[in-house]
């Protein structure tokens, strides 16, 4: 008995010297909705908390304000820019370590850029990159590596382009542009960013545990070149159900709730006592809208366009879906876009008058369209379309809500063939090029079932692509902008979304990020 006793005593002790030391840690926990699948930026869409937070890029984009960003040094520490615009010298920072202990050189950005063009890589953002001489020869094979990337010495890197590209130090900062490290890398093969041991960055934390569909867990980068970040640890818990995730918040095992996650919850913590004074919020640089596509009856026809547009109360919305929280958009660039401009047109609510129009159309009983539905997205969207199909009901539009399944939705959309969907777009760099030349290019007009075949907005788009001027490249945006939405009349703006959080009373210097994105960086984030 004696000696058991003292064997309790010896565990409790050992468990109260663990859970002392747990609780002395400096932990974030915070939830997503799905589990990211990797951690490798090259290889997925959507899921960008992992590279934002284990990787670094050569510029940063920090939040110096809501919905504002400021373009820094990152791992370069400075770079120059040909007076053509083509040719860009990045000088990076010595001693900057991945978390394998070697040094950052310029071969190993050299090989970030090549890997994502090498075919064999699969990327799916290769777009950030169409620009670079040689980009689309290596891309399709034709080239063993690309001609616009060259290492001059350890420390620089030559990047030139085909042709001018105002974005490009912006598009640098985007999660996309992270570097890898080349030795780890080619050694990891296909397994990158899928496991802790298969995953290397220099960021300030580094990936410690991944359970798919549960959670991921990462601890402090000691040797981070900025400095030893704030938090020892970060972990995401993966969970898909709402209430679960406010269960979570409010019994204190999460310290952020996103409210992106339950948007129906937004009014609840609004009118807490207990909550209303732990919300932060920013606008998300992005924008929600309905498309027409113009190769397709009725939308072929300017004036049932102008109907459409006039038939959506955008505002009921807005109000009824998410409480209000966001700002109605008349454009394409939306608030907290560079160039962005609330002097403009507004699009008016006016179910009679696009009554009126239908009926000039050649409509007077009314006319069918079709809206598809992805039936494996979120709930909202299913919303969002059965309000919209309600309230253009009073103006002659009748709508076929078309389920699909999301394999199909993007394949037919791809090709030019879907009739009309409701989605959003949110900013990956802070640069008009990443919606207008999205949407409305010759080649994002045919992808987004858009079909606005307007030769002048190809043009000036193209045109501003060049442009360094700022003052000029923003003038061209805005006569674009009213071109597209007032006269081709090519899709419907809705609104902008805030983005809102509500935090444990512990957590200091939480920073909605200036796009507006759930996914983050925590560097200077910290607990109490």
């Amino acid at each position: 008995m004696g000696r058991t006793l003292k064997g309790l005593i010896a565990v409790g002790l050992v468990y109260f010297l663990l859970a002392g030391t747990a609780m002395a840690e400096k932990v974030l926990r915070i939830p997503n909705l799905e589990d990211p699948k990797t951690a490798d930026c090259q290889t997925t869409f959507e899921f960008y908390m992992l590279p934002l937070n284990i990787f670094d890029r050569l510029v940063e984009a920090v939040t110096v304000g809501p919905g504002k960003s400021e373009l820094v040094p990152g791992l370069a520490e400075k770079w120059e820019i040909s007076a053509d615009g083509k040719i860009y010298t990045f000088h990076l920072r010595k001693g900057v370590l991945f978390h394998n202990g070697e040094e950052l050189t310029a071969a190993d950005v050299v090989y970030t850029f090549d890997r994502m063009l090498n075919p064999a890589t699969k990327a799916l953002n290769t777009a950030i990159l169409d620009f670079v001489d040689g980009a689309t020869e290596r891309l399709n094979g034709k080239a063993d590596a690309v001609k616009g990337l060259q290492a001059i010495d350890r420390y620089t890197v030559r990047i030139t382009l085909r042709e001018a590209y105002a974005p490009f130090v912006a598009v640098m900062a985007s999660p996309q542009a992270s570097i890898f490290n080349r030795k780890f890398t080619t050694a990891a093969g296909g397994q990158f960013g899928l496991t802790p041991e298969t995953t290397c960055g220099t960021g300030p934390f580094i990936l410690k545990t991944y359970v798919l569909n549960d959670r991921q867990e990462l601890v402090a980068n000691d040797k981070y070149f900025r400095g030893r970040p704030k938090l020892d640890r970060i972990v995401v818990r993966v969970v898909a159900d709402p209430e679960t995730l406010r269960l979570l918040f409010e019994t204190d095992e999460l310290d952020v709730f996103d409210c992106d996650y339950a948007i129906a919850q937004i009014s609840y913590f609004y009118q807490s006592e207990k909550w209303k004074d732990h919300i932060i919020s920013g606008p998300r640089v992005g924008i929600y809208y309905f498309s027409m596509n113009q190769r397709l009856k009725p939308f072929d026809d300017l004036r049932v366009r102008k109907a459409f547009q006039m038939a959506i109360d955008r505002e009921l919305i807005l109000e009824k879906q998410f409480y209000g929280k966001g700002k109605i958009e008349n454009a394409v660039i939306p608030r907290g876009l560079a160039c962005f401009s609330p002097d403009g047109p507004t699009i008016k609510y006016n179910p009679e008058a696009a009554k009126a129009l239908l009926a000039e159309a050649g409509y007077p009983n009314g006319v069918d369209i079709t809206i598809a539905q992805v039936s494996s997205w979120s709930a909202k969207w299913q919303d969002i379309n059965l309000i919209v199909q309600s309230m253009v009901k009073k103006a002659g539009f009748n709508v076929t809500i078309k389920q699909m399944d999301e394999a199909a939705y993007y394949a037919t959309r791809k090709t030019g063939d879907v009739e009309s969907y409701a989605q959003n777009w949110a900013a990956d760099f802070n640069d008009p090029d990443n919606f207008l030349y999205t949407f409305f290019s010759e080649r994002g007009t045919l992808v987004r079932s858009l079909n606005n075949h307007d030769p002048a907005v190809f043009k000036g788009i193209d045109d501003a692509r060049t442009m360094t001027d700022p003052t000029q490249r923003c003038a061209l945006y805005r006569q674009l902008e009213n071109r597209i939405v007032y006269e081709d009349v090519a899709w419907v703006p809705l609104f902008s979304l805030d983005h809102t959080y509500v935090v444990q009373p512990r957590v200091k210097h939480f920073v909605v990020p200036w796009n507006g994105w759930s996914d983050m960086n925590y560097f200077l984030t910290e607990v109490e």
